[in-house]
């Protein structure tokens, strides 16, 4: 089975498709809509973790207290 999902995640990759200028030089790419809003859904989630890196850590005992205490589990 490992093997199966290795052949179809290489039949899913698209080649990169490049938009170039006059003299051949790349100066874009293309992306499927798709692709594009999960990069951008990245790149949001990354620039949250960089905010939030100065926050003092918080357990897992206690986050648990605190979504009990909101009823959120």
């Amino acid at each position: 089975m490992g093997m199966l999902a290795k052949r179809s995640a290489k039949a899913t990759t698209p080649r990169p498709r490049y938009v170039t200028d006059r003299q051949g030089k790349r100066t874009g790419v293309v992306l499927s809509l798709k692709r594009y809003s999960r990069l951008m859904e990245d790149l949001h989630d990354l620039a949250v973790v960089a905010e939030r890196r100065p926050e003092k850590a918080v357990s897992a005992d206690d986050m648990r207290k605190r979504l009990q205490k909101r009823g959120l589990v």
